[in-house]
């Protein structure tokens, strides 16, 4: 049966749904609007994307039809990773920059080029049962009917509209009435309905080469952004497969870089020195190992992480075990530390998964980046577009310096994991820069300490900061936090809170699936 416990030692909102056809996202319309693709007789990939085109709508605090995109899916009979993320503008030369200190968090000069739609196009293509159209019926009637916001998404739409409502197009928009919706209240949105309605008549076309990508373009003309037609048509998805860390008997699959999921990787390549699981769960040893090894691969992941075609190291250099034992003696297990990167040797986010009764399964995420995303919203659209080209740096010569046609570094990923070949689990964890760090603290659970996935889910969380700074959750036993504290950690204590992820696990059993979903969240799995 299961290689897990059945214990549920923590204080959650859920169990887990046992079933052989199952789909869990941050929403609970969503998660609907996948299981009635799978009753349809479609498949996970099916259900995934209905999913994803609903979640534009009925939670538009993380993602928007202007999203990027990643996915790993396990077809039945092997994994496939897409990279569905834009690229810069042609005009984004360093000279257009320049006389800045940092890259920009909000505007048109944040906007790079929305991938989640060719995400949408070429897996329905490639492995959807259903009719590309069929998969916008439930986010289509959401935007023109409308739906009840629920109390997670209220709270984030208010906090976001106080930097946000200064843009005329995401006041119009988000903001009817000078307000944002409340728990409970209805929203309607119609002008992204006829987006969707587009797009699905059009197969994705009317984004990246027709009406859609003409009205993006003349926007950002309007207000000084250099998007272009040119630069929507030249998008492509790619299918990039995944790179891996083996852990224990298990292996970690990750989309290759520009995403930061090698900082998973790299963490879990230095646990492997370390003998985890010879320490109690949730102790002291433990979580203090975790944010050491967490923090080396972050550093790293800050320095190297890129467009592939402009990084100065590769995967493999990254990985190799030589290397991450070196790292990993780098750890104190007496006092924390502020590591600078390593020199290797020279050679606001949805995330939803869904598994179906034939053994597909996917793991998909989608996001705005920072919540709405740059705060521009094209007019008469419903088009909130991505801030994704605030992650790129300004410094001279490193290898994510913003560049013409080129990929920034992203914090969104999907994860999967395998043994022996045969697939295990498709999860991941949304959250910014917590994604990395949750990926590790849910497989370091699953494999060291044997946790099902909703206990997985439910258990208390670290993030860390910047130095010695870790954000921690105060579920984890008091003395166990004096202890970190008494170690050099310069702990923010906070109750169980969004900002530590939210994660989303389907595992598989002899039989069917276990789903869990995550307690921080308004979301749910769901089955049958």
């Amino acid at each position: 049966m299961a290689d897990f416990n059945w214990d549920f030692p923590y204080a959650s909102r859920r169990m887990p749904v046992l079933a052989e056809n199952v789909v869990a996202t941050s929403q609970p319309l969503a998660a609907q609007a996948g299981l009635q693709m799978l009753y349809k007789g479609g498949n996970a990939v099916d259900a995934a994307l209905a999913a994803a085109i609903a979640l534009t709508v009925v939670e538009p605090t993380s993602n928007g039809i202007g999203s990027d995109a990643f996915c790993i899916l396990w077809d039945g009979q092997q994994l496939h990773g897409l990279n569905a993320s834009g690229r810069s503008p042609e005009a984004w030369t360093p000279k257009y920059f320049s006389g800045r200190e940092c890259m920009p968090e909000r505007g048109w000069d944040t906007v790079t080029v929305p991938g989640c739609v060719s995400a949408w196009v070429e897996l329905s293509e490639r492995f959807g049962k259903l009719a590309f159209a069929e998969l916008f019926e439930p986010g289509i009637r959401y935007a023109r009917d409308g739906y009840l916001v629920g109390p997670v998404t209220a709270n984030s739409w208010a906090s976001q509209a106080q930097v946000l409502g200064e843009y005329a197009g995401f006041a119009e928009t988000f903001m009817p009435g000078g307000q944002t919706p409340q728990t409970g209240e209805k929203f309607a949105c119609p002008a992204q309905a006829q987006t969707l309605q587009q797009i699905a008549e059009t197969a994705g076309a009317a984004f990246y080469r027709g009406d859609l990508a003409e009205r993006m373009a003349a926007d950002a003309v309007a207000h000084g952004g250099q998007l272009r037609v040119e630069d929507l048509a030249a998008h492509q998805c790619d299918w990039v497969g995944t790179v891996s860390q083996d852990y224990g008997e298990y292996t970690l699959h990750e989309i290759p870089p520009n995403g930061q999921g090698l900082a998973a990787l790299i963490a879990l390549g230095i646990l492997r020195n370390k003998g985890l699981s010879s320490y109690p769960v949730d102790s002291v040893d433990s979580l203090h190992l975790q944010i050491e090894a967490m923090k080396l691969a972050l550093v790293d992941a800050y320095r190297y992480i890129a467009d592939p075609e402009t990084m100065d190291a590769t995967v493999e250099q990254l990985l190799d075990p030589s290397y991450l034992s070196d790292r990993a003696d780098q750890i104190d297990l007496s006092a924390a530390g502020d590591p600078g990167h390593g020199v290797p040797a020279k050679g606001g986010t949805v995330y939803l998964t869904a598994a179906d009764a034939n053994g597909m399964m996917v793991s998909f995420i989608q996001s705005n980046y920072m919540g709405f995303g740059s705060g521009i919203v094209v007019p008469e659209t419903g088009i909130s577009l991505q801030n994704r080209g605030s992650g790129f740096v300004l410094q001279e010569g490193h290898p994510n310096q913003v560049g013409p046609h080129k990929r920034p570094f992203q914090t969104i990923i999907p994860a999967f994991l395998t043994r022996g070949g045969e697939p295990v689990m498709s999860f991941g964890l949304m959250g910014g820069r917590m994604q990395a760090q949750g990926h590790v603290q849910m497989v370091v659970r699953l494999v060291d300490y044997d946790q099902n996935p909703q206990a997985a889910a439910d258990a208390p969380r670290f993030q860390i900061l910047q130095g010695r700074a870790v954000a921690i959750e105060t579920d984890f036993p008091s003395a166990t936090l004096d202890e970190l504290a008494s170690r050099g950690h310069q702990l923010q204590r906070m109750p169980r809170d969004p900002m530590f992820g939210g994660a989303q696990l389907i595992h598989r059993l002899a039989d069917g699936y276990c789903a869990a979903s995550e307690p921080r969240k308004e979301g749910q799995a769901v089955g049958f």
